[in-house]
């Protein structure tokens, strides 16, 4: 079976005596144009998305396949994370440390106020980040809101020559 756009959302969709299956897609696969995946009920599926998916990415409850029986949907699995704190009195600092994110080319996030951001975890990138003065950095574990995300990364910017 292969899956070639997104039909909607799953809360949008009547489900009643329905199978809903779902596939798990992590985020840092969420703008990847073609995947081959395995469902958690164990359908082999297809999946292959047009330029959009380079921008909007695969989120959670996006449903990949729907008939009368079957509907197939987009699980986004937990993930590391750091979450950046900066201090309300070292606000300039903002400014540094979504740079030195950006200039690794990692997606940032909103977090859950003007001073919190998230992004990706990796130990280089949490050791430079927790070494800038009036910013906290620490390792969470969650699922990124890919409506609060602030760049994209490394996933769908082009370089012109």
């Amino acid at each position: 079976m292969v899956c070639e756009k997104i039909l909607g959302k799953l809360n949008s969709f009547d489900v009643a005596g329905k199978t809903v299956d779902y596939v798990d897609i992590d985020w840092d696969d969420a703008f990847k144009k073609i995947h081959r995946k395995t469902t958690a009920q164990g359908r082999e599926i297809g999946i292959r998305m047009d330029d959009s998916v380079l921008t909007h990415g695969l989120t959670e409850g996006d449903v990949l396949y729907a008939d009368d029986r079957l509907i197939i949907a987009v699980h986004t699995p937990p993930c590391e994370m750091i979450r950046l704190t900066i201090a309300p009195d070292h606000r300039t600092q903002i400014a540094k440390a979504c740079y030195e994110i950006g200039n690794r080319h990692a997606p940032l996030f909103a977090g859950e106020n003007d001073l919190t951001f998230l992004t990706p975890y990796n130990e280089p990138m949490l050791h430079m980040l927790s070494h800038i003065h009036g910013v906290s950095a620490k390792k969470v574990v969650l699922t990124p809101d890919f409506e609060k995300r602030i760049s994209s990364g490394g996933h769908s910017h082009g370089h012109h020559h």
